[in-house]
């Protein structure tokens, strides 16, 4: 049995955290009457089931792992309450996987969770996934565009549509439970997390929270929990889109007050309407981590609110809690997290140490059973003990229900009032269909770049316009409709034509992203490295009219864009169905509007590129505010001569860091050798002639040494967590150097050489590299001595080095022996002019 840090979860509080708790203000907080009631016959079949089950199988309920981490040979021994597919986790690890491979997965769980031949329980479990616009982790789903789009349509009737929708799909494939919806209010457009947002104001997120739930769950006493019907989960509890400079899993400063009022309110709709589960966010709350925050969790939600369904965790966010690791927590579970969600194989020593704190007393068997009895609960009311196995169910199977053209048609209606018009100088829109139109940039036919982080992938990357059979690119709805009225149309990304167009329509905007991946410094779209700019004045440069359709994740300052355009577009992330926006910006063939502009902003556009600026500020002046939006024949009243230029407040010499005493996020560190590659897991590691070990250079394990023996080609490389490109042209634009604080021991004999690599959609990896030889700035550098070793970021850049989409931000190599020490990495601002090896 794993015991470590069984009984190291305690810490004695701060004075800061006292004093806070002195503060706390439960009578702020309001009951909840939900639409669901208890049932009488519902608790007593709980109570009877309960007091059957042993201290295990109570646990077990508790746990829920990843499908790339158990099988169902391990759901048979444990019984665990419940599982789930991470975003990218896919039936055999095979992204193309079917709806029937879907089914077959549930279906093997489910029947091993109620075989009662190893474990003693018949308990069946549940399937969560991230179904968040969509289901999207299915080839073939209908997607709709992604919250921040469907809070400017505003439109609470089609939210419940959408929902019912994402049900059906769900159980297409045999799933139980979704993680939806998301109703943090965003206040801090630079996070992430910004487009899972429905607003900045809590306003249209109280309304969509109920809408969703209803849609999800069904309507308490008419067809609540049905067999069409999914559990939902109202998320992420609470305070995540507050964090301080929009940090993912940051910081919420804010007062118990505004918590309330700000942050809470989609729980008020959500819960009201019957929600199920509540998910654990992932930040803090002054500083605590809400996932052990017994004020939050227990006092709040559950005793003040009423909430008596379960609490479930973020992605090992148990681990976050000071004193805790992924594999022992006994403070969440105190603290009223009913559901640890584990993945990775941390769940196994995670269950076992649960056990035994409950067995030592550090957590008390009342908690262990008020946990269970909420699970049972939400079971039972979900019918999952009367239901049949998953692959038998009203939906199972229908795979024509995936993509169904009737749920497209919702999607598409979503898309249309979606859209924000921005701009209309001399009501340029709409366009005849009968014009010779041009369509340019990399977003005009590009489904995955429409759709956004999870989108087949947890972010969204990857993914190619036939990994959505039935989904239509925007290029495709223009072209259908011009072609049929008689017009013409050129696809030319870059913005190169063979007939002189009489308008162009130009599509561009966000790289797909999610959560901590999407965090930004500011909001500066395209920074040092403005391609879209420069095709947008190309072809005004040619007299050639310009309307931009902009995709993103959230609202950006993109002043010189603005101006570049006639009219723009805000098109947020669509979704599978981009060819509805054609009938928004194109006439009919009858030449009449088809569909004017619905679409309001429900976040504030900001004026400058480090504005936070939200609804009811103190001092409120965005340069487009809360609710605009143009509908045709308005006068466009925003000005093609905004400031181009801006200065930021940043500190240039604080850069990225990719190693400081230990590996910093988004990075993680591995070793090769040849054609072998191993992520680092541990404080010593080897792979044929390369060995690696953590050593001590101001603290414990603070720094590491590899040791190469010089057989063959190998070293370390320091790569994005998942395989996905980050924006670092900051370093570029603040003409930054890549610096390595390193101790060499021995002359240098070889070429050692300091690589970089950016994500490249010829081949991912292999044009977009550059690698500079180090070998003599090493031998300059004092021998045994702790010193900084610099590069210039120009050298790469100049091989070709994007680096607004860096995969490999460091790689040393060699295949000569060598003996190097490593305590940091970093990129320092202003240091190209002072850099060992420079390349002007």
């Amino acid at each position: 049995m794993t015991m470590t840090g069984l009984f190291a979860c305690t810490h004695d509080a701060t004075d800061t955290e006292l004093a806070h708790a002195k503060e706390h203000k439960t009578d702020i907080w309001p009951v909840i009457v939900s639409e669901v009631p208890q049932d009488k016959v519902i608790e007593d079949k709980v109570k009877q089931l309960l007091a059957s089950m042993t201290l295990a199988q109570k646990v077990a309920q508790m746990i829920q792992p990843e499908i790339r981490d158990i099988t169902p040979e391990d759901m048979r021994k444990y019984g665990f309450g419940s599982y789930l597919n991470g975003g990218g986790a896919f039936p055999n690890n095979n992204k193309h996987s079917t709806p029937q491979d879907w089914i077959d997965l549930a279906e093997s769980m489910y029947q091993a969770s109620i075989d009662d031949s190893v474990d003693g329980s018949t308990i069946p479990t549940m399937w969560g996934t991230d179904a968040v616009h969509g289901h999207n982790n299915v080839i073939g789903a209908t997607l709709f565009p992604h919250n921040i789009g469907l809070g400017a349509a505003n439109n609470p009737d089609l939210i419940e549509k959408i929902a019912k929708v994402t049900a059906t799909e769900v159980m297409t494939t045999g799933i139980d439970w979704v993680f939806a919806p998301t109703v943090a209010t965003v206040r801090d457009d630079r996070w992430g997390r910004t487009y899972e947002g429905y607003s900045e104001d809590p306003e249209i997120v109280k309304r969509y929270a109920a809408s969703i739930v209803h849609g999800l769950q069904g309507h308490a006493g008419k067809d609540f929990l049905g067999n069409d019907r999914v559990i939902s989960t109202v998320k992420h509890f609470i305070g995540d889109g507050g964090t301080v400079a929009g940090d993912d899993q940051g910081d919420n400063i804010e007062s118990e007050q505004a918590l309330f009022d700000i942050h809470a309110q989609g729980y008020v709709g959500g819960l009201t309407a019957g929600a199920q589960s509540v998910m654990a966010s992932f930040n803090s709350w002054h500083g605590k981590k809400v996932h052990g925050s017994k004020h939050l969790l227990n006092d709040v939600l559950k005793d003040k609110m009423g909430f008596d369904g379960f609490v479930v965790g973020d992605w090992n966010g148990h681990g976050q809690i000071e004193g805790c690791s992924n594999e022992s927590c006994p403070q969440a579970v105190n603290a009223g997290l009913d559901i640890f969600m584990v993945p990775t194989d941390a769940w196994k020593p995670l269950l076992e140490n649960t056990i035994a704190q409950v067995q030592a007393g550090d957590i008390a068997m009342s908690r262990i059973d008020d946990a269970v009895s909420r699970i049972l609960r939400v079971k039972f009311r979900a019918g999952l003990f009367d239901k049949p196995s998953p692959a038998k169910r009203q939906f199972s199977g229908k795979t024509e229900l995936i993509g169904h053209q009737e749920h497209r048609e919702i999607a598409q209606q979503a898309v249309r009032e979606s859209l924000v018009l921005l701009k209309n100088n001399d009501n340029i829109l709409p366009l005849s269909p009968k014009l010779n139109i041009l369509m340019a940039g990399d977003a005009a036919h590009n489904i995955g770049k429409q759709s956004g982080g999870w989108t087949i992938t947890w972010q969204g990357t990857n993914n190619e316009n036939t990994d959505f059979p039935g989904g239509s690119s925007i290029y495709d709805g223009f072209a259908a409709q011009v072609n049929l009225a008689g017009g013409k149309i050129q696809l030319s990304e870059d913005g190169s034509f063979s007939e002189k167009p009489d308008v162009a329509i130009v599509v561009f905007g966000e790289e797909p992203y999610a959560e901590g991946h999407g965090d930004r410094a500011n909001l500066v779209y395209q920074r040092g490295n403005k391609s879209d700019l420069a095709l947008l004045k190309q072809l005004k440069a040619q007299g050639i009219p310009v309307v931009s359709v902009f995709i993103s994740g959230r609202p950006m300052w993109v002043n010189a864009e603005l101006n570049a355009s006639d009219a723009f577009v805000a098109a947020w992330l669509p979704g599978s169905e981009g060819k509805a926006i054609a009938d928004v910006l194109l006439k009919g063939i009858n030449d009449k509007v088809q569909h004017d502009f619905k679409g309001q902003l429900s976040f504030s556009w900001p004026k400058t590129p480090e504005q936070i600026v939200n609804r009811f500020d103190a001092v409120y002046d965005p340069l487009l505010p809360y609710g605009f939006g143009l509908k045709y024949g308005e006068i466009s009243t925003l000005s093609s001569d905004l400031p181009e230029t801006y200065q930021l407040t940043e500190d240039l010499s604080v850069g990225t860091q990719v190693f400081n005493a230990k590996v910093q996020q988004p990075w993680k560190m591995n070793l090769f050798s040849g054609d072998e590659q191993r992520t680092i897991t541990s404080s010593t590691q080897a792979l044929t002639g390369i060995k690696y070990r953590t050593i001590d250079k101001v603290i414990q394990e603070d720094a590491f040494k590899i040791t190469l023996m010089g057989d063959n080609n190998a070293g370390i490389q320091f790569i994005s967590g998942n395989g996905f490109r980050e924006d670092l042209s900051a370093e570029q634009e603040k003409n930054a150097a890549l610096v390595v604080k390193l101790k060499r021991e021995d002359p240098i004999k070889s070429p050692v050489y300091l690589s970089m690599s950016c994500e490249s959609e010829a081949d991912k990896l292999g044009s977009c590299r550059a690698a500079v030889n180090i070998s003599e700035a090493l031998n300059k550098a004092a021998q045994s001595q702790w010193v900084d070793v610099s590069v210039d970021v120009n050298c790469f850049a100049k091989q070709g080095v994007s680096f607004d989409k860096i995969v490999v931000p460091f790689e040393l190599s060699s295949a000569g022996a060598l003996s190097l020490s490593i305590s940091q990495i970093h990129f320092q601002g202003e240091g190209s002019e002072t850099a060992d090896v420079q390349c002007k």
